[in-house]
Parts: C-alpha cells; sequence; structure tokens
C-alpha cells in the first residue's frame, strides 16, 4: 500500500464572515460577555469523502473570550524599573 493511500489531501479554502463578529451575553451582575469565534484554517478533502458521500472538510478554529465589567475598570501592576535608556559606553583613547 503506498504511503499516499493513508494521506487525506485538502485543498485551503477562503471564507469571508457572515453576520456580526461577536455574540454577547449580558450577566446578571451587568458584566458583558463578549465571544468571538474565527476559523484559522479551512480545507475540503480531495481524495476522500464521508460515508454519506458528503464532502469532508478540515476547520481549524479558535474562541476569543472577552469580559467586561458592569464599572468598566481594571487594573494592572505597575513596572517599578526605571525605564531610563543607560549611558553610552565609555571610549578609551591611547
Amino acid at each position: 500500500m503506498s504511503e499516499s493511500k493513508n494521506k487525506i489531501d485538502f485543498k485551503m479554502l477562503d471564507y469571508e464572515r457572515v453576520g456580526g463578529d461577536f455574540v454577547a451575553f449580558k450577566l446578571e451582575d451587568g458584566a458583558l460577555v463578549k465571544v468571538k469565534v474565527d476559523l484559522d484554517r479551512v480545507g475540503i478533502a480531495l481524495n476522500h469523502k464521508n460515508p454519506d458521500g458528503t464532502p469532508h472538510y478540515a476547520i481549524n478554529t479558535s474562541v476569543k473570550i472577552s469580559i467586561i465589567p458592569n464599572d468598566r475598570k481594571f487594573s494592572v501592576e505597575k513596572n517599578l524599573k526605571d525605564k531610563q535608556a543607560p549611558p553610552p559606553p565609555s571610549q578609551m583613547f591611547s
């Protein structure tokens, strides 16, 4: 059996978003949860079909979740390191 018979070959498909970028949910405490699903890569099999004869797809997705508190406030740690540029190296002359 040849190695290529053990592999499914795919053609990458372009896609476009239909509808809104995200779904939003308002929680009981007033916070807003936004969920965005993206397609990372989509392909259709060239040498394989599903058992019922329909096309076989490979789809990679990613999910982004954002939570917006009711008071719309957040905190970050202060960076206490001094961000001044270091002095240039001293030069020696002979």
